[in-house]
């Protein structure tokens, strides 16, 4: 009986001590970006959050950058997935399929996707409101502008993008009804060259205020030397055009990347779709510029603290599109779903959406 006894005493502590050592077992985090990380825009951003992640006990991260959409980012996931990682993010839209295709071969890692809507039972998705920060800056740009043209240097013609831009001029709208934003596709995500270029464009039709849906600072720097405003995006890209930079719409990850991560710590994680806004941190705007009125400011902060409160809608009805026809009819604000989809421009943007 003795000897059962020590058996069991011993068995016991094994237990014990496999348990722990599962517990205190490192985390792999891969992340993969679509353009260069640099220090600034939609990659340095997610990157920030990753090195406050591989601060945390337990938790090993890495990165690839640059990594373009398709068959590339399927190679790139794929090698993490075969390397073992635990937990993978991709964090551009056209990564959705890759993903996809090398989550359902990899069922015991977990996959999250930004700004996506594909699931998985271990795939999710996670993105962020940015269309309420894009309303603030929209304001501050209505206020800001002269000419009353606002350009707007957009990427690609999918739902995220045209909604902010939806969001930028209503929010231009209500401080400033007779502004317009002019809006120009560059059909990529991180061109220097070529989001100058389309700045310039903007800036040659009157625009006196710049805002952007892209990954470099190249557009604040055209305004800068025209003498005009900017907004940037993603991250405050204020250092590089200090006499242009007004604001801009920026992320702070951390907060969701931590959740994801001390999910899947506990085990409790599962594939959702997550959306969160202001009230989560996860958007935000940057300091506005030395040159923003207090009146400005004030009015700003003011219709911040309603959206966080939930007071304040940015797409509440009635709301028109760019041909008269009612989109969001009064007292209606639209679904998620909707806003997901949104494939119109509102009343006031001048361009197409192709």
């Amino acid at each position: 009986m003795r000897k059962l006894s020590i058996i069991g005493v011993l068995l016991a502590s094994f237990v014990l001590c496999a348990t722990a050592f599962a517990q205190q077992k490192e985390l792999q985090v891969g992340f993969v970006y679509v353009s260069p990380i640099g220090n600034a825009g939609w990659s340095y951003a997610h990157d920030v959050a990753r090195k406050k992640l591989e601060a945390m006990d337990g938790v090993k991260t890495s990165y690839v950058e640059a990594v373009s959409e398709g068959p590339d980012a399927e190679r790139v996931f794929l090698n993490m997935a075969r390397k073992g990682y635990d937990v993978i993010f991709g964090t551009s839209f056209g990564y959705m399929d890759p993903m996809l295709k090398v989550a359902k071969q990899f069922p015991d890692i977990v996959f999250e996707h930004c700004s996506g809507f594909k699931l998985a039972k271990n795939l999710g998705t996670y993105f962020g409101r940015m269309y309420q920060a894009r309303y603030l800056s929209g304001m501050v740009a209505g206020a800001m502008t002269k000419s009353n043209i606002l350009g707007y240097v957009a990427a690609f013609p999918i739902p995220e993008v045209i909604r902010g831009i939806n969001a930028f001029a209503l929010g231009a709208q209500a401080v400033n009804p007779s502004a317009q934003v002019r809006v120009v596709w560059t059909k990529t995500w991180y061109d220097p060259a070529t989001e100058k270029e389309a700045a310039k464009s903007l800036l040659d039709v009157g625009a006196d205020v710049i805002a952007q849906h892209q990954d470099s600072p190249a557009a604040q720097e055209a305004a800068q030397e025209k003498g005009v405003y900017s907004i940037g995006y993603n991250s405050d890209m204020s250092t590089f055009a200090p006499k242009a930079h007004l604001t801009a719409p920026i992320w702070n990850w951390y907060p969701l990347y931590k959740q994801i991560i001390d999910e899947v710590r506990a085990g409790t994680w599962k594939s959702q779709s997550i959306w969160y806004g202001m009230k989560e941190g996860v958007v935000g705007l940057a300091p506005l510029g030395p040159m923003v009125p207090e009146s400005v400011r004030n009015q700003v902060e003011a219709k911040k603290e309603e959206i966080i409160a939930g007071k304040a809608e940015v797409f509440a009805g009635p709301i028109k599109d760019q041909n008269g026809k009612l989109q969001v009819p009064a007292g209606k604000v639209p679904t998620d779903e909707e806003l997901l989809n949104m494939k119109y421009f509102v009343h006031g943007v001048v361009g197409t959406l192709e």
